[in-house]
């Protein structure tokens, strides 16, 4: 069965950019459901990797296709868990996921083996082999505010993600609060553009700023290179 894949475009922005593409894109976008009275969410994932660090390397080395685990909670609830896997081929994004209990949560966050079932959803399934044939570990924690905004034709999203930062205190992934170190210099953050199969003319033309431009951006690989307690050679 053929995989469904989104665009993403990743942008790193001021402040005072922010400013100016939100009185540009809010005409004609709507702030997303999910968002709270300030306007955001608070995304925190825990991401996996294995013995040899394939994830990391991949990153670093632009490799296509690849595939990352992650574990991820909204505004610290524990009670709605997701395990992700994200394939990046080309440039677009794939994204399968299921839902975990806390109890599952816990034990894959301690390294420890999860059963699977062959009625279990196939992205759990994958969890669990990788777990046990290439040793598929928890590696950082990474966390942000979110600020979205959708629009219905082409399933645009647009997103303004501050204040990105990373932990490697794996153990304290449903505390309230964990110490954490920010991973981008202050005042920048990162806008993310996601549509299905064509961007809206309007909306390109909102996204025209004058030294905005394309990067490739990586949480994960940024929030492990500068992880506390040292760079990934030390084996964090």
């Amino acid at each position: 069965m053929a995989l469904y894949y989104r665009n993403e475009l990743k942008y790193v922005v001021s402040e005072a950019q922010i400013a100016c593409l939100k009185s540009r894109v809010l005409p004609f976008m709507k702030l997303d459901k999910h968002a709270g009275e300030d306007g955001m969410y608070s995304i925190r994932s825990i991401y996996f990797d294995d013995y040899r660090n394939t994830s990391f390397y991949e990153n670093e080395e632009g490799t296509s296709p690849r595939e990352k685990f992650r574990i991820r909670i909204y505004n610290g609830d524990g009670e709605r868990i997701r395990l992700e896997l994200k394939r990046k081929e080309r440039g677009k994004i794939h994204k399968d996921s299921c839902i975990l209990t806390k109890e599952q949560c816990e034990a894959v966050i301690h390294a420890k083996l999860l059963s699977c079932e062959k009625e279990d959803p196939p992205t759990l399934q994958k969890f669990c082999l990788l777990q046990k044939n290439c040793l598929l570990e928890p590696k950082v924690i990474v966390e942000y505010e979110r600020e979205p905004y959708v629009y219905k034709n082409g399933n645009v999203r647009i997103t303004f993600d501050r204040n990105i930062r990373s932990s490697n205190r794996k153990e304290n992934f449903f505390d309230d609060r964990i110490y954490a170190r920010p991973i981008m210099p202050v005042g920048q953050h990162l806008l993310e553009v996601k549509y299905d199969e064509y961007l809206p003319d309007h909306i390109y033309r909102s996204l025209q700023l004058e030294h905005l431009r394309l990067t490739t951006f990586s949480k994960y690989y940024l929030c492990r290179k500068y992880n506390i307690g040292g760079m990934i050679r030390n084996g964090i």
